[in-house]
């Protein structure tokens, strides 16, 4: 005979711990946060454990409920699916998928065409989002992060190597060559307060880790400072081989072959219960397809 605990106390317990805050998972369920700490308690008396360590007004999974969360959540996906199943039977597969929007932008739109037409019953919703996959608000069927990460209770594989040259716009360049990794000092160098070590890192492996730009601008998101690249403003230590679409035409050009820097590699990732449907499948199939042979240059 199997022994459930209270339904809507693990409905509740799962925001609270995926939101690691009473207040947001009030928020998010329109209930009080007292409800939320009432709920909460009586699951742990019925446990037996405690899942939350509480410390000044604060709250913080326990070890015990980190491990508890993931076996729930699983269990609530497949409750989801199940029922997504069940009532929509003859409709189209709705495949969600969350990517970061740079690899969104510049890789994988320029692509879905192709998925599209292999794949015409799948209707695709796609979302962009910077945040680590424990902490967004709608589920998913496919995340595309850089990785590898820690990610309990899903599966993930990389599928895209990823490496980092300085990039420009071909009109900038022409207004001042770039010859050498110390002709960076001229320009205006680009940041993204979603990769800030990038610049360091590479200025370090050019040989010029105390190179002083002629100035730097700062933005909160890496596809901003793509684009300002694009519209000239200075430059940027960009993606490849995301960027080669920009490059080929004629919107960015990689003034300094070396060195060429190789970083986290996109890893596609799905949620443990998910990652066996046929649709889900054929889908991180087809990125890896995608990216098959784009492979990190050898250094020159």
């Amino acid at each position: 005979m199997n022994t459930y605990p209270p339904l809507n106390a693990l409905r509740i317990f799962e925001a609270a711990a995926r939101l690691e805050s009473f207040s947001a998972a009030a928020n998010e369920l329109f209930i009080t946060h007292g409800a939320v700490s009432k709920q909460i308690k009586q699951l742990e008396e019925w446990l037996g454990v405690k899942l939350f360590d509480r410390t000044g007004g604060r709250v913080k999974l326990s070890d015990t409920g980190w491990r508890y969360l993931i076996q729930v959540q699983d269990g609530l996906d497949l409750i989801a699916n199940a029922t997504s199943q069940l009532l929509q039977p003859d409709r189209l597969r709705r495949l969600t998928v969350n990517s970061t929007p740079t690899f969104a932008r510049h890789w994988l739109l320029p692509r879905l065409t192709q998925f599209r037409d292999a794949y015409p019953d799948v209707e695709l919703h796609l979302v962009t989002s910077d945040r680590d996959i424990s902490r967004l608000d709608a589920p998913f069927d496919i995340a595309i992060r850089r990785g590898p990460g820690d990610w309990p209770g899903h599966i993930a594989k990389p599928f895209l190597e990823e490496w980092e040259q300085p990039l420009c716009s071909p009109a900038l360049l022409e207004r001042a060559p770039v010859a050498s990794p110390a002709d960076l000092a001229r320009h205006t160098l680009l940041y993204a307060d979603t990769r800030p070590t990038a610049w360091q890192r590479w200025l370090t492996l050019a040989g010029v880790p105390d190179l002083k730009p002629a100035s730097t601008l700062h933005f909160d998101r890496f596809s901003l400072a793509l684009e300002a690249a694009m519209d000239g403003l200075g430059v940027v230590l960009g993606p490849m081989p995301m960027a080669q679409d920009e490059i080929a035409r004629g919107r960015l050009t990689t003034p300094l072959p070396s060195p060429i820097v190789p970083v986290r590699a996109y890893c596609w990732v799905a949620p443990r219960t998910a990652v066996d449907d046929p649709t889900v499948s054929a889908f991180c199939h087809w990125l890896e397809t995608c990216a098959a042979g784009l492979n990190v240059p050898p250094a020159t």
